[in-house]
């Protein structure tokens, strides 16, 4: 018996997984040349429209895979005080949700994202740095550069420093560039640590139901400081703020 119900809660999940992915894929096509077609419009257009899509998606999820999520510290993002963003990179989840809480968001990516059909249109119409990784040191005069203007813009600067999705459970290495760009900018860092990894894991179809905890962290002063200190002061919250998320009861 217990078997046979293990076998139809799986495939509810898989079921829902797959509903969910194809409406994703399906909402992401369309949208895409909305994208294109958006182009020319000022910056703060184009950012509430893809805020809204990703905020659709988020409720997809919520309604299909039931997927919900809970955060604290929204009290710490300031809308007159823009800074680096550096979050925990686990999953899809937090780049859909990120931007949906943020005033507005630049994002650091590879270039070859933009090359993606359709999702690199959207990445498009957000005006993102997009740094070729093969030329470190051009990378990081361009990151620095770039990401000053968008700062002193009054945009945020969302910073993966692990660079790549890491499996829930697991730490990967933290990379310096987010910390530095603070450091010769003199704005701040905001930390994000979440546990949405849990749910909608490192290239896994099957999303699990359950609610994602994310918490936004008080900022962290960068001027006068070192960047690989600043770095490590983040990564400490980070990791042991997530630490305290894996201990509270479900």
């Amino acid at each position: 018996m217990k078997k046979i119900l293990s076998f139809l809660y799986q495939a509810n999940l898989f079921i829902r997984s797959l509903i969910f992915s194809i409406l994703m894929a399906l909402s992401i096509f369309f949208f895409s040349f909305s994208c294109l077609l958006i182009l020319p419009l000022p910056f703060k257009t184009r950012y509430a429209m893809i805020a809204g899509f990703t905020g659709y998606l988020l409720f997809l999820l919520r309604i299909i895979c039931r997927i919900d999520y809970r955060v604290q510290g929204l009290e710490n993002i300031s809308a007159n005080q823009p800074g680096i963003i550096l979050s925990k990179h686990q999953s899809t989840w937090e780049t859909f949700y990120l931007p949906t809480i943020f005033p507005e968001v630049t994002i650091i990516l590879k270039r070859e994202l933009q090359w993606v059909p359709f999702f690199g249109w959207g990445i498009l119409a957000i005006d993102p740095i997009a740094i070729n990784r093969s030329k470190k040191s051009g990378a990081m005069e361009q990151i620095i550069t770039q990401g000053k203007t968008c700062l002193d813009a009054g945009r945020w600067i969302l910073v993966f420093p692990e660079g790549t999705r890491i499996p829930y459970g697991k730490v990967g290495h933290y990379k310096a560039g987010g910390a530095r760009l603070a450091v010769e900018t003199g704005y701040p860092i905001i930390p994000v640590a979440h546990n949405a990894g849990r749910f909608w894991p490192k290239r896994g179809f099957i999303k699990k139901p359950g609610t994602v905890q994310i918490i936004i962290g008080p900022l962290i002063e960068t001027k006068n400081r070192a960047a690989d200190e600043v770095l490590l002061q983040a990564k400490n919250w980070i990791e042991g703020t997530i630490r305290q998320i894996e201990n509270e009861p479900d």
